[in-house]
């Protein structure tokens, strides 16, 4: 029988499709493309969820409708062999595995939990790096082969779906802002989570935007975990920009457009 593989990011699906092409495996793979560790999750009603984006991030609103129906419709189906993949450190893959979860009952379903797992990551001039904790974003085909991840599957103890369910019927209570990564799960955060790593990474100098924002995100690489993307973390640099916080030249819509310094440097 082949397996259905239930993944919550969109690049991580890429390079999983190429892998099972690899090994000539007749699978399918299905990804969520919204983000739940961000925005409203009680209810985690789409339509709800784009207008807080562009309410509070000030992004326009993304039509997803199409793509999370495809996916919930097929990810929810039990009349198949289902194969999850998730990380507890990266909060995107792990709020979508509790979603999922929490909608697909008691069925039984096989979980890759890559949180524990270590990978080396082949560097552009071909060698590959020390033990690095696996991102399963950014892994590559080849990688999810030479790792063996098809096999690391097993299934959840009635335990392990206590502990995840209860963990997100929490997160949904307190629906916050943010979700981060904590303590080897999630926790609920402000809005303002990151603000004071993206001040302590400005200067007085001028610098791009989208160098303040790649910087951030090599922080929260350097420390194993995927906090956020550059979705949140640009709509913050642009709210110290209104606050005072940070000054600004060019468009602070387009990072690559725009330059940032603490305010009161010149």
């Amino acid at each position: 029988m082949s397996v259905l593989h239930v993944v919550f990011s969109p690049s991580a699906a890429g390079s999983l499709r190429k892998a099972l092409f690899l090994a000539e495996r007749p699978d399918r793979v299905v990804a969520l493309f919204d983000d739940l560790s961000f925005g409203p999750i009680n209810p985690p009603e789409p339509n709800l969820r784009r207008a807080w984006e562009g309410d509070v991030l000030g992004y326009e609103e993304m039509d997803l409708g199409a793509e999370d129906h495809a996916f919930w419709s097929e990810a929810l189906n039990p009349q198949q062999q289902v194969l999850v993949w998730t990380s507890r450190r990266s909060p995107k893959e792990y709020a979508g595995f509790l979603e999922w979860l929490s909608r697909f009952g008691a069925a039984e379903c096989g979980v890759v939990d890559l949180t524990e797992m270590t990978t080396r990551y082949r560097r552009p001039d071909g060698r590959l790096s020390e033990p690095e904790p696996a991102v399963f974003a950014a892994m590559q085909a080849e990688q999810i082969l030479d790792d063996h991840l098809f096999d690391r599957g097993r299934p959840l103890s009635a335990a392990e779906r206590h502990r995840h369910l209860g963990l997100w019927r929490r997160l949904r209570e307190e629906n916050a802002a943010l979700r981060v990564a904590h303590g080897g799960g999630l926790i609920s955060a402000p809005l303002t989570h990151f603000d004071g790593l993206l001040l302590s990474l400005a200067t007085a100098q001028w610098q791009k935007m989208a160098r303040v924002v790649g910087m951030a995100l090599v922080t929260f690489q350097d420390d194993g975990v995927s906090q956020t993307g550059d979705l949140v973390l640009a709509a913050r640099v642009r709210a110290l920009i209104e606050t005072g916080a940070l000054e600004a030249r060019g468009d602070p819509t387009q990072m690559r457009f725009c330059e940032v310094r603490l305010s009161g440097a010149a």
